[in-house]
């Protein structure tokens, strides 16, 4: 069996099968840079890491491209309410969205491209648009596509612009966002005003800015070319993002745009849509503050397909930290020698994933791995570094650690208060060690340490 991948163009599963062979131009829509990203922000970059992981381990070779969306209407707007220059506030969340994909062990992009360096590739799409007449040009000065000369318009989104609303509040504006039902002419370039300060580009459009979609656009075809192979990103991407990348690129071209898109389906918490007024709005650091590794929520996900809308909780994540503290203590167990990959299970992994990335099955075969009496140590330990270079939970890294002088004496205290039945002292002791980020497990051989 070879790979196959749900395309949201066909809304079927399709063989995957790359334009240059073995050669796979990826895309996947990256961060706007004007704040911490939340969970589900992390689960469109975990999917792809997934994906890329994959498509290598297969043998393909994967040039991955990244946006940085550093300039938008909501960067503007927190521009203003921080009293910060544009590079100031978008480097900032950049670096800081470096640093919580290692702490995810995420793979980095081979290219990461940053808006503000695209502005002239920016203007020549726009340029080759309006001679193509798809784009013309408002009184204000600002550019627009004109959505009733593309025929094809509403392929990606699967909808008809007859079905819709046009232009709904019966006037052109430039948001780049807008719902479904709201079909309208999208801006391209967007002339300047006095909200935007002094965010602008002096060219051949005028003084202002590009529109959201046109970014993408410039971004992935000056480093992947007029067609490439793979497009990821969120559900919540599809309209009208997505669907005006396709409009604008393809009809400035004459070619298509990207052969497969893949999305990952939305993350809930709690059963809701998360929002801070609903308190269920978590960042990678609020869960690092309560203890959790990045790494169990990279696992958790894990648990359900990327293309399935999953339910976060805070019992669900701890159930992942506590499976992943059990996973690594299994490998440590296994011992320092490294023997060979058993091709039997490695063949039932590639299997499992080919099928559209399934997660679970390949997460399950890991549990019956290190269950299998029949493989010994050696080669368990060699298949389950193989499977981890696709999985990314780091076991190749794992130590044994040393706890410190500290922890280890409460652990006593802890033994002696068991063995004399003081269960409130017992109880004590362990949120005493839990709060210096170490879990104590208690077995029939004694009790066990571990970090949270």
């Amino acid at each position: 069996m070879s790979l196959v991948v749900f395309n949201t163009l066909s809304r079927e599963k399709e063989p995957f099968e790359p334009i240059n062979d073995k050669k796979v131009g990826l895309y996947t829509c990256g961060p706007t840079v004007y704040n911490h990203l939340h969970i589900g922000n992390w689960r469109a970059y975990i999917f792809a890491d997934l994906l890329k992981r994959y498509l290598k381990y297969s043998g393909y070779e994967v040039k991955h491209v990244m946006n940085i969306t550093d300039v938008e209407d909501k960067i503007i707007r927190e521009v203003k309410r921080q009293n910060k220059t544009l590079k100031e506030l978008t480097e900032f969340y950049t670096e800081e969205f470096f640093k919580d994909r290692d702490l995810l062990n995420i793979i980095s992009a081979d290219t990461y491209t940053k808006a503000t360096d695209y502005i002239s590739e920016m203007v020549e799409l726009i340029k080759k648009l309006i001679e193509n007449g798809f784009a013309y040009k408002a009184d204000d000065g600002s550019v627009y596509f004109n959505i009733h000369k593309d025929a094809e318009y509403g392929k990606l989104s699967h909808f008809k612009l007859s079905d819709l609303k046009e232009n709904a509040d019966n006037r052109l504006d430039k948001k780049d966002e807008y719902e479904k039902e709201n079909a309208k002419d999208f801006a391209l370039w967007k002339a300047w005003t006095e909200d935007d300060g002094n965010v602008f580009w002096d060219t051949e459009l005028g003084k202002g800015r590009p529109g959201w979609h046109i970014e993408c656009s410039a971004m992935s075809m000056k480093n992947l070319g007029e067609s490439f192979d793979i497009h990821t990103g969120g559900v919540d991407n599809i309209f009208p993002h997505h669907e005006n990348e396709i409009a604008q690129s393809e009809c400035a071209t004459g070619k298509p745009f990207a052969k497969y898109f893949m999305h990952n389906e939305h993350l809930l918490v709690d059963g809701q849509k998360m929002a801070k007024s609903a308190g269920n709005f978590y960042t990678l650091e609020d869960l690092i503050e309560k203890g959790i590794d990045p790494i169990a929520y990279r696992l958790w996900l894990y648990t359900s397909n990327y293309s399935t809308r999953t339910n976060f909780t805070i019992e669900a994540i701890l159930g992942s930290q506590t499976a992943l503290i059990r996973l690594k203590e299994a490998v440590l167990a296994l011992g320092d020698d490294v023997g060979s990959v058993n091709n039997d299970l490695k063949n039932r992994f590639m299997e499992y994933l080919d099928n559209n990335l399934d997660s679970p099955k390949a997460l399950a075969l890991v549990w019956d791995l290190l269950k299998d009496n029949s493989i010994s140590n050696a080669d368990k330990k060699a298949t389950i570094l193989d499977f981890d270079k696709v999985l990314g939970f780091e076991l190749d890294k794992i130590k044994e650690e040393i706890i410190p002088d500290e922890v280890l004496e409460l652990s006593k205290e802890r033994e002696q208060a068991r063995a004399e039945k003081d269960w409130t002292k017992s109880d004590n002791l362990r949120k005493k060690i839990n709060s210096l980020g170490y879990e104590i497990k208690d077995t029939d051989s004694g009790s066990k340490i571990s970090k949270t």
